[in-house]
């Protein structure tokens, strides 16, 4: 089932890619990138919207917490309640997130099994190649070097010194993505809610993961994070300047400044007719 319908359609459009970008493996897999980020788009928006969304219901959140802190049951009741209100699903950021892993995952076996270099995996490789596309096998064996890095191995042996650049910007682009498509906080008093906490957190945490995760698979894979982040980048920019993320968190008006001190009322106006004498 993951070889019929993951493996084998992507080893085979890595291998298309390949034969179409001057046979160039590295190009081959920053358009796969494009490729995927584009069907996944929807999702993306979709995610993003559910993000903001929630994010902009945290004070809400929190007063039910507050008042129904002794009663889960009820709170968990009025905590649906105001989801449907709003049109809300909780789980909706988690959707792309599951989408991530089967192509990440996906895509690295590609990436081995279209880099074969002993016998056994040239054997394996020729059986997953399509019938009809019988111009990919005449691209076997690839050329799995990409500015002196085998994008076939991960980081480090004998790799040149500046494959490791290629994790650093992992790390990097991977942080600049989660801190832009993270909204900030809606009010004073959510910045300390757990639910911002977990967000500032997530901002740290999802960058180092994917950089320690390429910096033990093959150098092929960093690139497709690379990409990925940057597109995720523009995506997101470009979508926000069309206004198509959903509405901005609402910010209250400004209040009068501390030295100005309370606003004086205005003077109450004269009545145009005097008042007659007794």
């Amino acid at each position: 089932m993951w070889e019929t319908f993951i493996l084998n359609p992507m080893t085979n459009l890595l291998l298309l890619l390949y034969l179409y970008l001057f046979s160039n493996f590295a190009l081959a897999v920053a358009a796969f990138t494009l490729i995927t980020r584009i069907i996944t788009l929807p999702f993306t928006m979709q995610s993003q919207r559910s993000s903001r969304a929630m994010q902009e219901l945290q004070p809400e959140l929190e007063k039910l917490k507050r008042k129904y802190a002794n009663d889960k049951e009820r709170l968990n009741r009025v905590q649906m309640e105001l989801y449907k209100k709003h049109k809300i699903n909780p789980l909706g950021g988690c959707l792309p997130l599951l989408l991530t892993f089967p192509i990440m995952i996906g895509l690295y076996q590609a990436i081995i099994s279209s880099l074969a270099a002993s016998p056994l995996q040239l054997l394996e490789l020729s059986q997953r190649l399509y019938a009809f596309l019988p111009q990919l096998t005449q691209l076997i064996p690839l050329n799995n070097k990409w500015l002196g890095i085998n994008l076939g191995q991960p980081p480090g042996g004998t790799q040149p010194w500046y494959a490791y650049l290629l994790i650093l910007l992992v790390v990097a682009t991977g942080y600049l993505q989660q801190k832009i498509m993270s909204p900030g906080p809606s009010s004073a008093s959510q910045g300390d809610s757990p639910a911002a906490g977990m967000t500032q957190s997530m901002q740290v945490t999802m960058p180092i993961m994917y950089g320690m995760i390429a910096f033990s698979l093959a150098a092929g894979l960093a690139i497709y994070f690379i990409i990925s982040n940057v597109v995720g980048i523009l995506q997101f920019w470009g979508l926000g300047r069309l206004g198509l993320m959903g509405t901005a968190p609402a910010t209250r008006a400004p209040g009068p400044k501390a030295s100005e001190g309370p606003p004086k009322p205005e003077p109450a106006k004269r009545s145009r007719k005097k008042r007659a004498r007794r």
